[in-house]
């Protein structure tokens, strides 16, 4: 508990804002101020969507038709998955998965390794999504999310214009393309909880996530974390809130929604499963978030 609030003290300390803040999407009530329902919907920013803090039960009454529409997260598969997932993350897998991404901002070797993971896995997801003629994967494969790019302009900035031929998959790497690969192949629809689990949690701490890897790592001004740049989104807010109302909308039977319910869970654990490849130490990359981000403050620039 003592090291994961030490992490959360230095998302804090970097960005300038609660870590549990970016780009909700919440409905106002008839007075102004937010509902409480929707207030508790607040994405904890980790890389992932389905990270999120333990929550105790509400106590008010369920959001209206109006709510709802303002905010498609409150019902729907969008619902479904948000307190799906939520739910069946421990606080030990939570905690992995923070300090985990932490390790890849250690050093820059651990971060290498993770952006390969990530090509990988991510090049697997856009070839399937390619390949899919299913009308509810091709409903929420937007131009804007797609990762392979960026991650591309990351690699040439870290390893040269060569590195295609000296990159390997490590022994997680490889289990979570072939479930990609797996799912394409024999039930398409699941797609849609890889969409969601990555795609969404690229968008939701993106800024957040490049902010600190830039800190922590000494980058150059702009280079190495296009991964986590989304410029054709100008508004986070309303992309979201178009995303998750395609996601309610799509033709589903209640035994596939329970299913891709069922692989977002899995997801999580195939992300913990490439940053426990990662080698580092989070509480260094902390340190070094931490000293670099008031070194800034104070105008006194990073090392």
């Amino acid at each position: 508990m003592a090291f994961k609030s030490f992490i959360t003290i230095a998302a804090l300390i970097a960005t300038h804002s609660p870590v549990t803040s970016s780009f909700t999407t919440n409905p106002q009530s008839k007075n102004g101020s937010p509902t409480p329902t929707s207030s508790r919907r607040r994405i904890t920013t980790t890389f992932m969507a389905t990270t999120t803090e333990p929550e105790t039960e509400p106590t008010t009454t369920p959001p209206t038709s109006d709510e709802e529409t303002l905010n498609p997260r409150l019902s729907g598969l969008a619902n479904m998955l948000d307190d799906g997932t939520r739910k069946s993350h421990s606080l030990a897998q939570n905690t992995a998965f923070v300090s985990g991404f932490f390790k890849g901002l250690g050093t820059r070797e651990a971060y290498c390794t993770l952006l390969t993971s990530l090509y990988f896995v991510y090049t697997a997801m856009e070839e399937s999504f390619d390949a899919s003629e299913l009308s509810a994967v091709k409903s929420l494969d937007d131009a804007e999310l797609r990762r392979v790019a960026a991650l591309e302009t990351d690699m040439d900035y870290f390893y040269g214009r060569e590195w295609r031929g000296t990159i390997a998959m490590s022994g997680n790497t490889k289990r979570y393309v072939q479930r990609v690969r797996e799912v394409a192949k024999e039930k398409p629809y699941l797609l849609v909880a890889h969409q969601y689990t990555r795609y969404l949690g690229d968008l939701f701490g993106g800024r957040m996530m490049g902010g600190m890897a830039k800190r922590s790592l000494s980058l150059d001004e702009g280079k190495g974390v296009a991964f986590y740049t989304f410029d054709d989104i100008p508004n986070a807010t309303e992309f979201i809130t178009d995303w998750y109302t395609r996601l309610n909308d799509l033709d589903l039977t209640d035994v596939q929604k329970e299913e891709i319910i069922e692989e977002a869970n899995l997801v999580f654990d195939l992300n913990i499963g490439i940053l426990e490849d990662l080698e580092g130490s989070p509480l260094r990359a902390v340190w070094t978030l931490t000293i670099n981000t008031l070194k800034d403050k104070l105008g006194l620039g990073s090392s």
